[in-house]
């Protein structure tokens, strides 16, 4: 045997077994690519849902718009409810209208409807051929103030809902109103028996004095006995419908607008260089003409200036 032979049969059974091993780990090296691919898959596919359910989570739900303030009742207690709310919609005035849509199913009526477009910023570029384009950025604004019944305001609310893209601040009030209410009760019981008073006082007649007296007086009792009245039919009012300030903007949007260029045509239809130029020269040389009679116009001083001169050389020479 050739003493070479050993080593040969050596590598080659390495080279085999090597071989053998390599054969064992790349299905495994595969089948853990296969294990991991789907949850890579389920990664992007996470990844890529997120901004959307971070988009669809700036909705307002029922809970944001759920307060005990503007459902509590109590048979013994009268409340005057008010509510405030700033979100953003989609559009505005589409918006405005839906609102108004909702406070008349609910028996409500809208009492301030006002929408502005504020411009943010304004830059201007130039499009040459004498025009311009003016690129405006501006928000929609609208402020709305409603008044449906008090059992009604949480329904309201809730039935706007769908036109809320993003709820920035909401807040409920109940005021108590049993005090006042007694307040405007006493208030119109003392007139009308300060009424009564006036009217028994005027037919006994000698004792109040001047009839004149008499008359006036009863003309302030009516008077307030007609401001209480009204305040407390004001406050029935209030009570009786709740009132709402909603507060409602978009996104900001962009309005392009192509205009002459005035100063670009200023420039075209202005004068040409020598016309320019021969204005300049007239526009010195009569300059230095006014210089020369301002000068002329100091005469005393260079006449005192003058005399000074001649009298230190006299004085000199002496």
């Amino acid at each position: 045997m050739h003493p070479r032979n050993p080593i040969r049969i050596a590598l080659g059974c390495a080279f085999i077994v090597g071989l053998i091993a390599c054969s064992k780990h790349e299905p495994q090296a595969e089948a853990s690519m296969e294990v991991a691919s789907p949850a890579v898959a389920a990664a992007d596919a996470s990844g890529a849902a997120e901004p959307r359910s971070r988009e669809a989570s700036q909705a307002p739900t029922d809970a944001q718009l759920t307060s005990s303030a503007a459902t509590y009742s109590d048979t013994q207690r009268r409340f005057i409810r008010t509510a405030q709310a700033k979100f953003r919609v989609k559009d505005v005035y589409q918006s405005a209208l839906a609102i108004e849509d909702a406070v008349a199913a609910q028996g409500g009526f809208v009492i301030k409807n006002d929408i502005a477009t504020n411009i943010d910023s304004i830059r201007k570029r130039s499009l040459g051929n004498g025009q311009l384009v003016e690129l405006a950025e501006y928000t929609v604004r609208g402020e709305l103030t409603v008044r449906v019944p008090s059992d009604k305001a949480q329904p309201f609310l809730r039935s706007i809902i769908g036109q809320m893209e993003f709820l920035d601040t909401r807040s409920f009030a109940a005021t108590d109103a049993q005090f006042a209410l007694l307040r405007e009760q006493l208030a119109y019981q003392r007139n009308q028996e300060a009424q009564q008073e006036l009217g028994d006082a005027k037919e006994e007649g000698g004792k109040l004095g001047q009839k004149a007296a008499v008359i006036s007086a009863r003309s302030d009792a009516k008077s307030s006995r007609d401001e209480a009245l009204i305040a407390r039919k004001e406050f029935e009012d209030r009570v009786a419908f709740a009132t709402l300030d909603l507060s409602l903007y978009q996104l900001p949007k962009l309005r392009r607008t192509e205009m002459a260029d005035m100063e670009a045509a200023v420039r075209e239809n202005g004068p040409g260089f020598l016309t320019r130029l021969g204005k300049s020269l007239s526009t010195g040389w009569f300059g230095l003409l006014e210089v020369g009679l301002q000068v002329v116009k100091l005469w005393p001083l260079w006449l005192v200036l003058l005399l000074g001169v001649v009298v230190v050389r006299r004085l000199r020479r002496r």
